[in-house]
């Protein structure tokens, strides 16, 4: 059983590699801002971090539906 589940998970980052370094890098860009307003949360801050990183808030967002999801219909070969 876990040596399915190892494939299926490799199978996964097989095909969302992308999306997931693009999600990595977005959390690493806003790392800072984060780690302020985790301390000190501020509507100014917030107004900088999203003024100042658009493209990393909106791969944020959006990367719900950037994720293809497996069924069990594609790991059949």
């Amino acid at each position: 059983m876990g040596l399915i589940s190892i494939g299926r998970l490799f199978i996964y980052l097989r095909y969302n590699w992308l999306q997931i370094l693009l999600i990595i890098l977005s959390i690493y860009d806003l790392r800072i801002d984060l780690r302020i307003l985790i301390d000190f949360f501020t509507f100014s801050t917030l107004y900088y971090t999203f003024s100042e990183h658009p493209l990393a808030i909106t791969i944020l967002i959006t990367s719900p539906s950037l994720l293809k999801t497996l069924d069990n219909s594609n790991d059949r070969n």
